[in-house]
């Protein structure tokens, strides 16, 4: 990696353009601008400090390398020198790789806060036993990483767990962060009420979507029908007393969301709308990503959410993300939430190698 050839002169516009933002940052008055920028500026501030970095590094190893190379070096200096070198270049490769990482084109999602779907699939009450547990685990792993949980609509299973559980989250990269974990998950276990001691195995549907806002989707009013219905479920003197659910149906793409958390019509409807905006930016995502990926030789997965993804053997106490083969004997933590980082990185990881690997051919 060391041997690799920067874009030097694209390094020096993003250095320039990095110093013109700075100088515009502490001239700038107007408080929209000021966040602009500080955005914009925050963005390249890693990769500008890599590129400085480099530059010192390099010439760092010019001159260790022109001191090995001079005869008159006695054999104490020459050690030292052979031993800098070596540390040099590492940490040039190190650097390089972080700036050709930093090159790649963002995902301009990335930043966004998501919606959060959680289905049970195949095994009737241990999928929704499993889709409970699979929620668990990103509401703990947001918590972790100081995101906001806001269940949108939720419909429990007999069991305990849920059938069906929609949220938004809300923070700082979550988009870049969870985006992975859309598909299907499976779990093995023994479920509470075998008396057998059988292993199960069930399965529950996750879809991770960028929140979306209302300059992001144009909906027209006439492409919607919006029913009022009484509110479903278990508990509460409140329920089936009012028309407070909403169903709102969107007439050219068919999707159908139905929101009855709320007591009150209006708030149904508006978390409503903000799936709906956020499903039909998805599709838009999706049949963009699908056009560019037809045209690349570098293609980087289907992002089919029909693919199963991972599986989650308890009995073994395992976790295997079988699109980077990885496995990882840390159940209980990857379920707690904390261990879920490890998974992510190495997804992340994956997929940055993948881009890379795109560009090179």
């Amino acid at each position: 990696m060391s041997d690799i050839v920067l874009p030097r002169e694209k390094l020096a516009a993003i250095a320039a353009k990095y110093a013109e933002l700075q100088e515009r940052l502490a001239s700038a008055s107007d408080s929209q601008a000021i966040v602009a920028l500080s955005k914009e500026s925050a963005q390249l501030a890693p990769l500008v400090e890599n590129i400085a970095a480099e530059k010192r590094v390099a010439a760092d190893l010019a001159s260790t390398r022109e001191l090995l190379a001079d005869p008159a070096t006695d054999a104490e200096m020459s050690a030292m020198a052979e031993e800098e070198l070596t540390q040099l270049e590492a940490e040039h490769q190190r650097l390089t790789q972080a700036i050709r990482l930093g090159l790649l084109p963002r995902d301009a999602a990335d930043d966004r806060s998501v919606i959060l779907e959680v289905r049970a699939g195949t095994g009737g009450d241990e999928a929704s036993l499993f889709a409970g547990v699979l929620f668990r685990m990103y509401a703990r792993y947001a918590e972790l990483k100081g995101w906001k949980v806001e269940i949108l609509s939720a419909n429990e299973g007999a069991m305990g767990g849920y059938k069906e559980i929609v949220a938004e989250i809300h923070g700082e990269g979550v988009f870049a962060r969870l985006k992975f974990e859309s598909g299907v998950h499976r779990v093995q276990r023994v479920p509470e009420t075998e008396a057998q001691g059988r292993i199960h195995t069930s399965a529950a549907t996750v879809a991770v979507l960028p929140l979306a806002e209302e300059v992001d989707v144009a909906i027209n009013e006439s492409d919607l029908r919006i029913d009022t219905m009484r509110a479903g479920g278990a508990g509460g003197q409140h329920v089936n007393k009012t028309e407070s659910a909403v169903r709102i149906t969107h007439i050219p793409s068919g999707l159908a969301i139905v929101v009855q958390d709320e007591r009150s019509q209006h708030k149904n409807k508006a978390r409503a709308m903000d799936i709906l905006r956020s499903r039909l930016f998805d599709l838009e995502r999706q049949r963009l990503a699908d056009a560019r990926a037809a045209d690349r030789k570098g293609q980087i997965g289907s992002g089919d959410r029909s693919e199963r993804i991972r599986t989650y053997n308890f009995p073994q106490g395992r976790v295997t993300d079988h699109r980077i083969n990885l496995t990882l004997y840390k159940i209980e933590a990857i379920v707690e939430g904390g261990g879920l980082d490890e998974l992510v990185e190495a997804l992340i990881t994956e997929h940055q190698a993948r881009l890379l690997a795109g560009e090179e051919a």
